[in-house]
């Protein structure tokens, strides 16, 4: 198992192998197997390929490197502190603990040089197919003298091949050509139930390859064999590139070394002390770093400072020479026609009855007029979504100027992808399919909401109303599902006016990711008064129609709002007062300050809540008497019209239930 490396080379792996080991020993959890076996990939890629600056953790020119098999956590939090990183010793002993940067799964945000947030696996995966479709597109907008170096690393997993999400991300990357990906699949054999043979015999190399990638396959441990299979990686333009890396998990571990039980738990005492001894590595020693090794590490930090003033010098004359080109990257440039649109919006809604998939299509040929970096797709579901920008071309390989992409049917990789762009930088994401398949790529959301990043999703055909397609295609279950997760803003807008308002609160979500929910059938225009602007949409809710101490109020979103007022007017032939209040989004509503939710909702009068949907989740919202009408089984298919006749969603219906409520 031994082979032939430098001296210098063994030092700073097995610095990386027992730092992690050590890690994980200390906090008594954690994985020490896939950072023992990936040690010395990982120092060949950081110590003679990965372009970074440890000062300037988030310039835009650097590599990218996503560790997807998130489980080895400590392997990057090693690489972090040895390369110069704000990740200290003491970060490395608080490893799994409150308050620590160094958590259990690398989690963004919480230390410079943690791309993305990984540990479902297969989301690293693709995600980074998302950052490498974003340099592909900077490239080719900004400069291939300035992008056309940028590479985006990996380390992935038995784990992350298995899943389904990598399977649809690989064959995107492939079928786009996608040359500056260059991961290596630590092939160790081993996963939490034994051998890999249990569950997985297909042959990885021909799968990449059918999908288009360049497949090498190496010893892991071999120095001089990873350095060979990476340059090779990086000189292929055309493909992507897989190193199938064969390893050995515990890698120096006398007695756990290629078994299921270094993969999620310490080595324990003896074992530990029997693995240094055995890779000559001083026993007495824990958290120990080499002087050797700090000096050769420096002298790499060095190397990589003077590209970076060298990459630098060459953005600045970019930047110069192109500043209409270059303001796309100016975040108040950004603002400041986030703000025009929207007073153009607001001075030009469209009394026009339609689906809100079409009203928001329109909104979206507005955006990018204003925006040259709003860029999206569907699943394969653009002439019904809405979401084509008309006046740009689409992305296809080697044809990175357009503004529209095709993910195919692949809604888990899309969303994965859309975070991949969006973690990248400059990049407004969006992706659109229909509601009902949110489900296909909700583990995608879920990080997204997890990491606080802007990616907007084009959520259409948002009830049992889409009609014939039936409870297959008919979400029920799934705007209560979405609002369940935190950080996510949801926004079911009812008419044109809230559709653009809609659009401007998810352009300036920079914290988060926002779905908006859209109609397949039309919408009446609602009339809400000459005082209406669309920023009301930002509150969440607000009162569309009034009168002195409502005996009632009626809460409704999207389509159900026109069906509110139509409700009001037969209540009040019956001398009811009738508050009618439109709410968009639960979440902005309840961002509000406590003055402004008790003035549209009360705490004395009572409430109706009109929704399409399950509708759990309202009695947060509302503390008072409350009935709920929404639907709490699965659809039918049949026409728009029979289904609300039946599902009780005609004036009628609801004014019958009401009276038996009051």
């Amino acid at each position: 198992m031994l082979v032939s490396n430098s001296k210098i080379g063994n030092q700073i792996a097995n610095t990386l192998r027992f730092l992690a080991a050590d890690g994980v020993e200390k906090a008594n959890s954690g994985h020490p197997g896939m950072p023992m076996g990936m040690a010395d990939c990982a120092y060949v890629l950081w110590s003679k390929f990965l372009r970074f600056n440890p000062e300037d953790a988030n310039w835009i020119g650097r590599d990218r490197f996503v560790l997807s098999a998130g489980h080895g956590s400590m392997l990057l939090y090693a690489l972090l502190h040895l390369y110069g990183f704000d990740m200290s010793m003491d970060d490395l002993k608080n490893f799994r603990q409150w308050g620590s940067k160094t958590a259990g799964h690398p989690e963004y945000g919480e230390a410079p040089g943690i791309e993305t947030t990984t540990g479902p696996l297969g989301q690293g995966f693709a995600t980074g197919v998302g950052m490498a479709l974003a340099s592909k597109i900077f490239s080719v907008r900004f400069g291939r003298e300035l992008f056309s170096r940028q590479r985006i690393y990996g380390i992935v997993s038995d784990g992350d091949l298995m899943e389904g999400v990598a399977s649809e991300a690989a064959s995107l990357a492939g079928h786009l050509q996608l040359g500056n990906i260059v991961y290596i699949y630590d092939d160790n054999h081993i996963s939490i139930e034994g051998s890999t043979n249990l569950t997985f015999s297909e042959s990885v190399s021909k799968r990449f390859e059918s999908y288009g990638w360049q497949v090498i396959e190496i010893d892991g441990h071999n120095h001089a064999e990873i350095e060979s299979a990476l340059k090779t990686g990086i000189a292929e333009a055309g493909k992507p590139t897989l190193i199938k890396a064969r390893t050995h998990i515990g890698y120096g571990a006398p007695g756990k070394v290629d078994t299921a039980g270094v993969h999620g738990a310490p080595l324990g005492a003896e074992e530990i002390r029997a693995a240094k001894e055995n890779l000559g590595w001083p026993e007495d020693k824990s958290f120990y770093v080499p002087d050797e090794v700090r000096t050769e590490v420096k002298k790499r930090i060095a190397v990589l400072k003077e590209d970076y003033n060298k990459w630098m010098k060459e953005y600045q004359s970019a930047k110069a020479s192109a500043p209409e080109t270059f303001k796309a990257l100016d975040s108040d440039w950004i603002k400041t026609q986030i703000d025009t649109l929207a007073a153009e919006l607001n001075s030009s809604i469209p009394a026009e009855s339609a689906a809100t998939r079409k009203l928001s299509g329109a909104v979206m040929q507005k955006i990018a007029e204003y925006l040259p970096l709003f860029i999206g797709g569907s699943a394969d579901l653009a002439p019904s979504t809405g979401t084509y920008l008309k006046a740009f071309d689409s992305i296809q390989a080697n044809r990175f100027e357009g503004r529209n992409l095709h993910f195919g049917i692949r809604e888990h990789a899309m969303g994965a992808i859309l975070n991949g762009m969006a973690l990248y930088g400059g990049i407004i994401p969006f992706g659109a399919t229909f509601m009902q398949f949110a489900d296909y790529m909700r583990p995608a959301i879920r990080l997204a909401a997890l990491m606080g990043i802007r990616v907007i999703y084009v959520l259409t055909h948002d009830s049992i109303f889409l009609g014939e397609d039936g409870p297959t295609h008919q979400p029920v279950e799934h705007l209560a599902s979405l609002r369940a997760i935190p950080n996510l803003t949801v926004i079911r807008p009812a008419d044109a006016g809230e559709v653009a308002g809609a659009w401007i609160v998810a352009l300036r979500n920079q914290t988060g990711p926002t779905a908006l929910i859209l109609t397949r059938q039309g919408v009446p225009v609602i009339d809400k008064g000459k005082n209406f602007g669309i920023e009301e949409v930002a509150k969440g809710g607000y009162i569309i129609e009034d009168c002195n101490k409502p005996d009632l109020i009626l809460c409704a979103s999207g389509s159900e709002v026109g069906l509110a007022i139509e409700v009001k007017k037969l209540l009040a032939e019956k001398g009811k007062k009738i508050r009618v209040v439109s709410m968009p989004s639960l979440e902005l509503f309840m961002q509000q300050d406590a003055d402004y939710r008790q003035q549209v909702l009360p705490e004395n009068v009572p409430v109706v809540v009109i929704e399409a949907a399950r509708l759990m989740g309202w009695g947060d919202l509302v503390r008072g008497p409350l009935l709920k009408i929404g639907v709490e089984n699965f659809g039918k298919s049949a026409p728009a019209k029979i289904l609300k006749e039946q599902f009780g969603f005609t004036p009628e219906a609801v004014v019958e239930k009401i009276s038996r409520f009051i």
